[in-house]
C-alpha cells in the first residue's frame, strides 16, 4: 500500500509537472508568436555591413508573463548564402553589461566564408543593456568592481560607498532591478529563437558569454545546436569566487610584465630588475592610498590604480602600452603636470565617471545570479589574509561589493551538468578566466572538448588573437558539426 500511495503521489506531481509546462508555454506563445520588424540600425557601420535591427519584447518576470515586460533590442547579419542556410548563431561578447549588437561584425572577422555563408549572425542588447531597455542605478562613480584598499581606513570607506550604491539601485529602480539575471537573458534567448521561427541556437560566447551560454545549455538544451565557449567561466565558481582567482593570476601576469619592462629600463626608467618595478608599483598604490595622484583632470586613489593595470595585463601584447601608462602615473606622482594619453584619458574617464547604465546592468546581474557573504569582516579577513601573496590585486579580488548589500536573488544559482556538445577554448595564462575554470566547464558538460592555448596570456582568443589552430577548431565546428575526437592543445603561432 505504501508502494501504491508513492506512485499516486509521484503520478500527480509529474501530472502537475507536465500541465505547469504547457501553461507556462501558454503563457509564452504571445512572445513566441509576436512578429519581429526588421528595419536600419542607425548606425554606419552596422547599415554599411548590411546588418538589420529589431526590438523584441519578453517578460520581465517569467514567473509571471503575464505581468510587465521589457524589451531587448537584437541585430541580425544574413547568411551569405541562402541557399545554404543552416540556421541562426547568436552572440556574446562578455560582460555582464556588454552590447552585443556589433559583434556579428566583430567575430565575423575570425569566421570562414564557409561558416559567414551558412548562418544568420544574431547580435543581442541582453536586457538592460545598450539599445535594450535599460537600467540606470544614477551611480556616481563608474562600477563596483574595484580594490577595497590597503588598510583597514580604505576598507571602511569602500563598505560605505558599496553599501551606497546597493542602496541607489534599490532607490531608483524597486523590485524591477531583481529580474536582470542570467537565467532570464538565457530565457530571452529562447523566445528570440522563438520569435525568429527557429528550432535551435547557435552560439558563440567570450568572457562572460561563456557562463551565459551554459545556462541556456542547462535551461534548454534540446534548443541549443553548436556552442563555442571561449575563455569560459566555471558556472559552479561564478562571479564572486571567479574574480577572486584573478588575484594570483593577476599578480603572475604583473611578475611577467615587470620583467618585460626590466629589459627596457632606459625608455621606461622603472627599474633595472623585476623586482624593482614591481616594487614601483607597490609604492604608487601606497601613495595613492595616502594622497590620490592627479592625472589630468581626475584624482587617481589606491581603489582604482590597481584595475589602470588590470585591464592591461589581459593581453601580453599591451606590456608597452602599461609600461608607458605607469610612466605617466609616476611622473604624475612625482608632481609633474601630466597630459594623459588618449587612451589613459577615456579609461579613466569610463572608470571613475563611467556609463552609469552599464555598470548598472552588471551589477545587477552579478548581484542577482548569485548571493555572497553579507559581512563586511569576511571581507577585511580574505584581504588580509591575501595581502602577502597579492600585494597589488588582494583587494581587489577579495573585496567586498556592492552585492554585499544586495537583495536576496530570487533564483538559485544554476548548476551545470549536461552532455551538450560543446567546444571550450582557454589559455593557460588567462587573467580573467583562469585555466583551471575552462577545465571545469569541460567536466561540467560532458560532452564538450576543451582547445587549450598554451602558455599565452589573453583572454579572449577567437577574433582577438590570430592562431590558425584555435580557428581551424572552431571554425571547423560551426562549419559541420565536427569536435576534436580528444581535448586539443594549440600553441601561439
Amino acid at each position: 500500500m505504501k508502494r501504491i500511495a508513492a506512485l499516486l503521489a509521484a503520478l500527480t506531481v509529474a501530472a502537475g509537472s507536465l500541465t505547469g509546462t504547457a501553461a507556462a508555454a501558454d503563457d509564452l506563445a504571445r512572445f513566441h508568436g509576436q512578429e519581429v520588424a526588421w528595419k536600419s540600425c542607425g548606425d554606419p557601420a552596422l547599415d554599411a555591413a548590411g546588418v538589420r535591427c529589431a526590438t523584441v519584447t519578453v517578460p520581465l518576470d517569467y514567473a509571471r508573463p503575464q505581468g510587465r515586460t521589457t524589451t531587448v533590442a537584437i541585430s541580425r547579419l544574413k547568411a551569405a548564402d541562402p541557399a545554404r542556410r543552416r540556421g541562426i548563431m547568436l552572440a556574446n561578447p562578455g560582460g555582464p553589461g556588454g552590447s552585443g549588437l556589433f559583434a556579428t561584425l566583430h567575430f565575423k572577422q575570425a569566421m570562414t566564408p564557409e561558416v559567414v555563408a551558412t548562418y544568420d549572425l544574431i547580435g543581442m542588447d541582453p536586457r538592460g543593456v545598450g539599445r535594450s531597455e535599460r537600467i540606470d542605478c544614477g551611480w556616481p562613480v563608474g562600477h563596483m568592481l574595484w580594490s577595497s584598499g590597503v588598510d583597514r581606513e580604505g576598507f571602511d570607506r569602500a563598505v560605505r560607498t558599496q553599501a551606497d550604491l546597493a542602496r541607489r539601485c534599490a532607490d531608483k529602480e524597486g523590485d524591477r532591478i531583481a529580474h536582470f539575471t542570467t537565467r532570464n537573458t538565457a530565457r530571452d534567448m529562447d523566445v528570440i529563437r522563438a520569435a525568429l521561427g527557429e528550432e535551435r541556437i547557435s552560439y558563440f560566447g567570450m568572457s562572460y558569454g561563456t557562463y551565459l551560454g551554459a545556462v541556456f545549455t542547462q535551461l534548454f538544451p534540446h534548443r541549443s545546436d553548436r556552442i563555442v565557449l571561449d575563455s569560459a567561466i566555471d558556472p559552479d565558481r561564478y562571479m564572486a569566487e571567479t574574480i577572486r582567482t584573478q588575484g594570483p593570476e593577476n599578480e603572475a601576469a604583473l611578475d611577467d610584465w615587470a620583467a618585460w619592462t626590466s629589459e627596457r629600463h632606459a625608455e621606461y626608467r622603472l627599474g633595472r630588475t623585476r623586482k624593482q618595478v614591481r616594487a614601483r608599483v607597490e609604492r604608487l598604490i601606497e601613495q595613492a592610498a595616502k594622497t590620490p595622484i592627479r592625472i589630468g583632470g581626475y584624482l587617481l586613489d589606491e581603489h582604482f590604480l590597481p584595475i589602470l593595470l588590470f585591464t592591461q595585463l589581459t593581453d601580453a601584447r599591451r606590456d608597452a602600452a602599461l609600461a608607458a601608462r605607469v610612466r605617466q602615473l609616476a611622473d604624475a606622482a612625482e608632481g609633474k603636470q601630466v597630459v594623459p594619453s588618449p587612451e589613459l584619458e577615456a579609461e579613466l574617464s569610463f572608470m571613475l565617471k563611467g556609463k552609469p547604465e552599464e555598470w548598472s546592468v552588471q551589477a545587477a546581474v552579478i548581484c542577482g545570479d548569485a548571493a555572497v557573504p553579507r559581512d563586511p569582516e569576511v571581507y577585511w579577513r580574505a584581504m588580509r589574509r591575501s595581502k602577502a601573496s597579492q600585494p597589488v590585486f588582494g583587494g581587489y579580488a577579495n573585496g567586498i561589493t556592492a552585492c554585499a548589500f544586495w537583495p536576496k536573488p530570487v533564483e538559485p544559482r544554476t548548476v551545470v551538468r549536461n552532455d551538450v556538445p560543446a567546444l571550450i577554448v582557454q589559455t593557460t595564462h588567462d587573467t580573467r578566466t583562469a585555466y583551471a575554470e575552462g577545465k571545469a566547464l569541460r567536466r561540467a558538460m560532458s560532452a564538450s572538448r576543451l582547445v587549450t592555448l598554451k602558455d599565452v596570456r589573453m583572454h579572449g582568443v577567437f577574433g582577438l588573437l590570430p592562431n590558425a589552430c584555435v580557428q581551424k577548431a572552431v571554425n571547423t565546428y560551426f562549419a559541420d558539426g565536427t569536435l576534436p575526437a580528444a581535448d586539443l592543445t594549440c600553441r601561439a603561432d
